[in-house]
C-alpha cells in the first residue's frame, strides 16, 4: 500500500499536479493493507488530473482486486483517463461506477475497457446515462459481445430505451461468460422485452436477469424467468456431465494405463526368457566344441561316449513324454478357458435382457406421467371455465352497481331536504344500524369461518364427497340469499331515512367489488402458476428421458469394452500360445537345456493364470460400474415418483383455492336496492 502511495505522489510530481488531499487520507488510511484489498473512493471529488495520476498509478498496479469510485463526479474526460489505465491492469476483478452521470465517452471507453482488459469479472454502472445516447452505447455492447471474463454487470438507471435494449441483446447473443444482468428502472418497454426473449433464445450461459420498472408486461417477465430456469437447468447438466465425462475418462485412462503396464511387464519377461535361452544356446555350442575337441584327442574313449549317447537318447525320450504331459495340460487349459468364455457370455446376455426389462419398466412409467399431464390439463381447462362464469358474475355486479348508484343519486335529491329535520333522528338510528350491521358481519363472518373449515376437512378426507359438498354450497348460498334478502328489506327502510348511510353502503358496495376483483386475480394468478408447474414437469420429464437415453448409451459402450477386452484376452492367449510353439521347437533342438525349458514353461503358464485373474477382476469391475449405473437408474426412477407427488399436492391445493373462491364469491355480494 505504501508502494502505491509513493509511486501515486511521484507522478504527480512528475506531471506538476498537486496531490488531491482527500485521496491522500484514504490511501493513509489503507496503509498496510495486503494484496487483494479493496481501494475505496466513494464519495470523494475526483478532478481530471487526479485520474489521469490515478489511470497511470493503476496501469501496472498488482495490490488492489476491487476498486469503488461510486459517486465521485467524474468528468467524462476523467473517466476516460482512468479507464484507459485500467485496461492493462491484471489484478482489479471488481469495479463500481455508480452515480458517476457517465454518458457517450464513458461509454465508448468501457466498450473499449471490455474489449481490452481480462481480469475484471465485476462491473457495477448504476445510475448513469449511457443509454441516452446510442452510438456510443453500442460501442459499449461491442465491447460487451467481445468479453470473455465478465459474469455480473449492473445497468440500472441508465436511461436504456427499446433500441439500446436491442444493442444489448445482439452483444448477449455473441457473449458467452456473462452469468447476472440487472436492467431494473429503465425505459426497455415491450420492445426490449421481446429483443431479451429473443437473445435468450441463442444464449445459454446467463442464469439471472433482473427486469423490473421496465413496463414490459407481466407475460413477457414469465417467458423471461422460464428462460432463466432453463438456463440455469442447462448450466447444472452441463456440470454434472462434465463431471461424468471426466470421472470416465480418468477411469479410462487409470485401465489403459494398467493394460501398459502388464503389456511392458509382459514384454520384459519375454526379453529376459529369451536372453536366458540366448545364454543356454551359446553354453550349449561351447560344450558341443569342446566336446568336439575332446573326441578328436581322445578317440580311444569311443565306447563310453556311446554309453553316454544311449543315456542322452533315454533323457530324450523322458524330455518328450513330459512335452507330451506339457500338451495335454495345455488342451485342458485351453478347454477350461472356452468354458469360462461361454459362461461369461451366457451371463452377459442375462444382464442384457435384465437391463432391457428395466428400459421396458421406464417407458411404461413414462406413458403414465404423460397420461397424468393430460389428465392435469384437462382439469385446467375445466377450471379456466369456471374463471370464465366467475368474471360474467362479476360483469353484472358491474351493472347492478351502477344502476344502484343511479337510483341512489336520485333519492339523494329527496334525502336533501328532509336532510334537517330529521338529523337527531338520524344519528340515533345509525347508532342502531351500525350495530345492526356490525351483528349482521360478523355473524356472516362466523358462518363462513365455519363452512371454510367444513369443507376443507372434507376435501382433505376424501375427494369422493365432492357431490356432498357442492350440495351443502348450494343450501349455503340459499341461506346467504334469504339473508340477503332479509337485509335488503331493512336497509331499503333505513336508506330513506338518511343520506349518510347511503354514502357509506356506496363505499362498502366499492370494497367488495374490489375484493371480488382481487380474488378473481388470485385464481388466475394460481391458474398460472399450475400451467408453468405443468410445464417445468415437462420439461423435467424431457431431461429425464435424456439422461436415460445416455445412461443407455453408457451401458452399451461399457459392452463394447468388454468385448474389446475379450479380444484383447484372445490375442494375448493366441500370441503366448505361438510363443509356447517356438519353445517347444527350442526344446527339441536344445535336447540339453530341458531342466531350464520346464521352468521357463511353468513361469509362462504362472504369468497366465496372472493375466486370467487380471482380466477376472476387470470384469468384476465393470460389473460393479454396471450395478453403479443401474443404482442411478434406481434414483432417477424415485425422483420421478416424488415429482408426482408434488404434482399431485399441487393439483389438490389449487383445487382447495378454487373451492374456497367459488364458496366465498357469492357471500361478498351486496344488496343492490
Amino acid at each position: 500500500m505504501e508502494d502505491f502511495r509513493r509511486t501515486y505522489l511521484r507522478l504527480c510530481k512528475e506531471g506538476g499536479v498537486e496531490p488531491q488531499e482527500s485521496v491522500l487520507a484514504q490511501l493513509q488510511e489503507t496503509r498496510g493493507a495486503a494484496p487483494g484489498s479493496r481501494l475505496d473512493l466513494r464519495g470523494h471529488s475526483l478532478s481530471v488530473d487526479t485520474c489521469a495520476v490515478l489511470g497511470r498509478v493503476l496501469h501496472k498496479d498488482t495490490l488492489f482486486t476491487e476498486l469503488a469510485l461510486s459517486d465521485c463526479m467524474l468528468t467524462e474526460e476523467g473517466a476516460k483517463l482512468l479507464l484507459n489505465g485500467l485496461c492493462a491492469n491484471t489484478t482489479v476483478k471488481v469495479l463500481d461506477l455508480k452515480g458517476n452521470n457517465l454518458r457517450s465517452t464513458g461509454a465508448e471507453a468501457l466498450g473499449k475497457l471490455l474489449v481490452r482488459n481480462k481480469t475484471l469479472c465485476r462491473l457495477v454502472l448504476e445510475w448513469n446515462a449511457l443509454g441516452m445516447w446510442e452510438e456510443a452505447f453500442s460501442v459499449f455492447c461491442e465491447g460487451l459481445a467481445t468479453n470473455a471474463c465478465l459474469t455480473q454487470l449492473d445497468l440500472r438507471n441508465n436511461q436504456i430505451n427499446h433500441q439500446g435494449a436491442s444493442e444489448l441483446c445482439l452483444a448477449l447473443k455473441r457473449n458467452s461468460t456473462l452469468q447476472e444482468l440487472d436492467v431494473r428502472w429503465n425505459n426497455i418497454g415491450l420492445l426490449g422485452g421481446r429483443s431479451f426473449l429473443e437473445a435468450l433464445q441463442q444464449n445459454r450461459t446467463l442464469t439471472h436477469l433482473e427486469m423490473a420498472g421496465n413496463n414490459i408486461p407481466s407475460d413477457t417477465l414469465k417467458a423471461l424467468e422460464q428462460a432463466m430456469d432453463h438456463n440455469s437447468d442447462r448450466q447444472s447438466t452441463v456440470r454434472e456431465s462434465r463431471s461424468r465425462t471426466q470421472v470416465l475418462s480418468k477411469e479410462i485412462q487409470i485401465l489403459k494405463e494398467e493394460k501398459g503396464r502388464q503389456f511392458l511387464s509382459l514384454m520384459e519377461t519375454i526379453d529376459k526368457q529369451r536372453d536366458e535361452m540366448g545364454r543356454s544356446t551359446r553354453t550349449t555350442s561351447i560344450h558341443v566344441g569342446q566336446l568336439q575337441e575332446a573326441l578328436n584327442e581322445r578317440k580311444s574313449v569311443v565306447n563310453s561316449l556311446t554309453a553316454k549317447f544311449q543315456m542322452t537318447e533315454a533323457a530324450l525320450a523322458m524330455s518328450e513324454q513330459k512335452n507330451h504331459n506339457l500338451g495335454e495340460l495345455l488342451t485342458r487349459v485351453k478347454t477350461e478357458k472356452e468354458e469360462q468364455r461361454e459362461r461369461q457370455s451366457r451371463e452377459r446376455k442375462k444382464e442384457q435382457e435384465d437391463s432391457a426389462l428395466r428400459e421396458g419398466k421406464l417407458l411404461r412409467e413414462m406413458n403414465s406421467m404423460s397420461e397424468t399431464n393430460v389428465q392435469l390439463k384437462n382439469k385446467l381447462e375445466k377450471m379456466e371455465s369456471r374463471c370464465k362464469s366467475q368474471q360474467d358474475q362479476i360483469f353484472e355486479l358491474k351493472q347492478e352497481l351502477t344502476n344502484s348508484t343511479a337510483e341512489l343519486k336520485l333519492r339523494l335529491a329527496q334525502a336533501e331536504e328532509r336532510l334537517e329535520m330529521e338529523k337527531k333522528r338520524s344519528k340515533q338510528s345509525l347508532e342502531d344500524m351500525n350495530n345492526l350491521r356490525q351483528k349482521e358481519v360478523d355473524h356472516v363472518n362466523r358462518h363462513l369461518e365455519e363452512s371454510e373449515r367444513a369443507l376443507q376437512d372434507r376435501i382433505l378426507k376424501l375427494e369422493g364427497q365432492r357431490i356432498q359438498l357442492e350440495e351443502e354450497l348450494s343450501r349455503a348460498k340459499a341461506a346467504c340469499v334469504t339473508e340477503r334478502a332479509q337485509a335488503e328489506e331493512e336497509l331499503g327502510k333505513v336508506r330513506l331515512q338518511v343520506r349518510l348511510e347511503e354514502q357509506q353502503r356506496v363505499s362498502g358496495l366499492e370494497e367488495k367489488l374490489r375484493g371480488l376483483r382481487q380474488s378473481r386475480d388470485e385464481s388466475q394468478s394460481h391458474c398460472s402458476q399450475q400451467k408453468q408447474t405443468i410445464a417445468e414437469l415437462q420439461a423435467r420429464s424431457g431431461q429425464q428421458s435424456i439422461e436415460t437415453d445416455g445412461l443407455r448409451r453408457r451401458i452399451e459402450e461399457l459392452q463394447q469394452e468388454l468385448s474389446g477386452k475379450d479380444q484383447e484376452k484372445v490375442a494375448e492367449v493366441s500370441r503366448v500360445r505361438v510363443e509356447l510353439q517356438e519353445q517347444m521347437g527350442h526344446l527339441q533342438a536344445e535336447r540339453t537345456a530341458q531342466g531350464g525349458l520346464k521352468e521357463k514353461i511353468a513361469a509362462l503358464e504362472r504369468e497366465m493364470k496372472v493375466l486370467a485373474s487380471n482380466h477376472r477382476e476387470a470384469i468384476l469391475d465393470k460389473e460393479s460400474e454396471i450395478s453403479s449405473l443401474f443404482e442411478k437408474l434406481r434414483l432417477r426412477e424415485a425422483e420421478i415418483q416424488r415429482m408426482r407427488e408434488d404434482e399431485a399436492q399441487r393439483a389438490s391445493f389449487l383445487q382447495n383455492a378454487i373451492l374456497t373462491y367459488v364458496q366465498g364469491s357469492p357471500l361478498h355480494y351486496s344488496p343492490k336496492k
